[in-house]
């Protein structure tokens, strides 16, 4: 993949240090498809996948691979298929649900950057102690659903959220485990709208997708730093 534009910005060596790097991506919805997307892109060599499930009709609002085509098919095979046909990036899938039984299995090799875009809180504090324990760099995505606003997305220590019940529990959950580290988190100041009783999650395209951009974003410059 011809790489000039993207070097005329990151700079002229950032093709060949992105291709030796391998970044964790765990969860492939809303936010981790378009993570992935951009990764790809921008010259990750190694992507390791990870998600259990598979595309169903109700992902094609707001979920890259989702189409009429994939509906039933494993995220993480819609996704390798993807980034193949863009680069010549080398691609691994896990297809489980992440927690920290996998821990084994997954960080068996070296992992430069992780992505967290899971949308469970007990997988998510899984793995950010799994990443905090091995010292790997990671950024990990707080609530997009019930958003439109995607300025009001910022990168930010975790206690410095705010209007995010999901960050909230994991600032409570933080204090109790006694973790003096910090955890980076993609998080939206927007207040979220109310959710209709019995409905599903309401989410748009607009949040999610530039999450999953700007985790890209923030785990590029990490990496080149």
């Amino acid at each position: 993949m011809d790489n000039m534009r993207t070097q005329g910005i990151l700079g002229q060596n950032s093709g060949e240090i992105l291709r030796q790097r391998t970044v964790l991506v765990v969860g492939l919805g809303g936010v981790g498809s378009f993570c992935v997307e951009a990764l790809a892109r921008t010259g990750i060599g190694h992507l390791i996948l990870v998600d259990a499930d598979v595309f169903e009709d109700s992902n094609r609002n707001r979920q890259l691979g989702a189409t009429q085509e994939t509906i039933g098919q494993k995220k993480t095979d819609v996704l390798k298929q993807r980034v193949l046909s863009i680069t010549e990036a080398q691609v691994d899938t896990h297809d489980f649900f992440y927690d920290q039984t996998k821990d084994e299995e997954l960080f068996s090799q070296p992992i430069d950057f992780v992505c967290d875009c899971i949308d469970s809180i007990t997988s998510k504090q899984d793995l950010i102690q799994a990443c905090i324990q091995r010292q790997i760099p990671f950024l990990s995505c707080m609530g997009m659903g019930r958003r439109i606003d995607p300025t009001q997305l910022h990168v930010l220590e975790l206690e410095k959220t705010s209007n995010d019940p999901l960050a909230k529990r994991l600032r409570i959950w933080k204090r109790k485990q006694r973790i003096k580290e910090k955890i980076p988190v993609v998080c939206s100041r927007e207040v979220p709208v109310a959710q209709i009783e019995g409905q599903p999650l309401a989410s748009v395209i607009f949040v999610p997708a530039s999450a999953g951009l700007l985790m890209a974003k923030e785990c590029v410059e990490r990496l080149l730093k």
